[in-house]
């Protein structure tokens, strides 16, 4: 079957899912594959319970799994599976495919660090003015994007679309998917590297994006239209050629200057607007509003936030969003997707920055819990995960890490010895002159059999090492 006819069945059928469990009717399953499943085998289930379609790459194998059901027989389950040479390969084509009927704004963003929060400080932006379709959670891989397309509609007005990557080339595939008419890169830092190779890899791969949108424009569909952090030497360099709107540090006449105004321990920033042109021809209001100084304060936590608040007043203030909504948008965002989140609980403050880390954001986060001025006069505490996918570097990255702990949190006003947990192999090879666990489960023995209280307490990890399941210990 034609891709063409496949687009056809969708949007009859415009419920996308990949997960036999979750099948409602009148959508279509994709069985994807991977190292631990093959989705084919549960293509037939997946039509029982309420898919109108199954798109298979192993047809005779559903056939045969067909033929030892009774709801319906062989013949007529086959007419509702689509054979293709790979079903992923026709997930992200079709994705593409919409995409092309989607005539309206949409922008593609990725980063080292920040990606998923300045998307949703974006989408909580432009959603002052507009219906945002934009990346739930952390779909931002290569199923996850082309899923995240397939919700398109024609009521969405714009589209933010988050990419990831942890491998060469992977950003210049989801680009081609996404076709975006505008980029965001957030940053780029040491991350992934057992991936990419290098640093100038993690470059070069998130420059994909910028060369995608120079392409664009070259071949007449596009302006080449990209939202830049303009203090960060390293996309300034590789974003020659295309048409920036920038922002960042005061003084050196971006469109959007800003600073912390206060970090005590949330986010207080400072903006205003010096080149106001590119947002004055956008929407019909005058220009005194964008002369002033704006104040915000936010819910998130960490001078390191203070990028991702720039980049989305940015982009608010290049699609037509007054300042009083960009400000009221920020200070009304909580963050909820354990990245920079301020909880209390029935006996600690946290600091829960457990979905991500590498060696630039973990060093961020040190930085700033050093300077944050503790809740309650409590005592600080740090709980930190290891670093993954660093390869050869890794040893050298976490030695580092311990070093700016003994730097920063040894001294009598600071975290003591014995408040500093590390949480990891990575960690605990190195023999740290503090407290070592193996596993997240060890941490959580420890806090059930002496329970941690009245703490100011930071908690930073990559994901896999799940340190996002202590705040109910805490």
């Amino acid at each position: 079957m034609k891709i063409e006819e496949i687009y056809d069945l969708f949007l009859q059928n415009p419920i996308i899912t990949t997960d036999s469990r979750d099948c409602p009717v009148g959508s279509m399953f994709f069985a994807l594959k991977g190292d631990n499943f093959n989705g084919n085998k549960f293509a037939i289930a997946a039509l029982e319970k309420g898919c109108a379609y199954a798109v298979v790459d192993e047809k005779p194998a559903a056939l045969a799994d067909a033929s030892a059901h009774n709801t319906e027989t062989a013949a007529a389950l086959s007419k509702r599976l689509i054979l293709v040479d790979d079903a992923l390969t026709t997930l992200q084509q079709l994705a593409h495919l919409h995409r092309k009927h989607f005539s309206k704004p949409v922008i593609q963003i990725t980063g080292t660090n920040g990606k998923t929060t300045t998307k949703e400080l974006v989408s909580t932006v432009l959603a002052q003015k507009y219906n945002v379709l934009y990346t739930q959670g952390n779909l931002n891989n290569h199923i996850g994007v082309p899923k995240t397309l397939l919700r398109l509609t024609d009521e969405h007005d714009i589209a933010i679309i988050e990419t990831g990557a942890n491998h060469p080339g992977e950003i210049a595939a989801l680009a081609e998917i996404v076709d975006p008419d505008c980029g965001l890169i957030t940053n780029v830092g040491v991350a992934h590297i057992e991936g990419f190779g290098s640093f100038d890899g993690v470059v070069k791969t998130k420059g994909e994006l910028y060369d995608f949108l120079r392409h664009k424009a070259a071949a007449g569909r596009g302006s080449g239209e990209i939202f830049l952090n303009a203090d960060n030497p390293h996309l300034a360099k590789i974003a020659q050629g295309l048409h920036a709107i920038t922002y960042g540090s005061p003084g050196n006449g971006y469109n959007v200057e800003g600073e912390v105004a206060e970090c005590a321990p949330l986010l207080k920033v400072r903006w205003r607007t010096k080149n106001t042109s590119e947002f004055l021809s956008k929407n019909k209001h005058s220009s005194e509003q964008y002369n002033a100084t704006h104040e915000v304060q936010t819910h998130l936590i960490g001078a390191y936030n203070l990028d991702n608040v720039l980049a989305a007043i940015c982009v608010g203030l290049r699609f037509g969003v007054e300042p009083a909504q960009i400000d009221a948008a920020l200070t009304n965002y909580v963050p909820t997707n354990n990245r920079s989140e301020l909880r209390e609980t029935a006996h600690n403050t946290l600091i829960v920055d457990a979905y991500n880390a590498n060696p630039s954001s973990m060093v961020a986060a040190l930085d700033n819990f050093a300077l944050a001025v503790s809740p309650h006069g409590r005592e600080k505490m740090l709980i930190l995960g290891e670093m993954r996918e660093l390869g050869n570097i890794s040893a050298t990255e976490h030695a580092n890490i311990i070093k700016i702990l003994q730097t920063k949190f040894m001294e009598p006003s600071s975290a003591t010895k014995d408040n500093i947990w590390l949480v990891g192999a990575n960690f605990q090879s190195l023999n740290p002159p503090f407290r070592t666990f193996l596993s997240v489960a060890e941490v959580k023995a420890e806090l059930n059999s002496a329970p941690v209280r009245d703490k100011f307490i930071l908690i930073k990890g990559s994901n896999g090492t799940r340190l996002f399941e202590l705040p109910d210990y805490l």
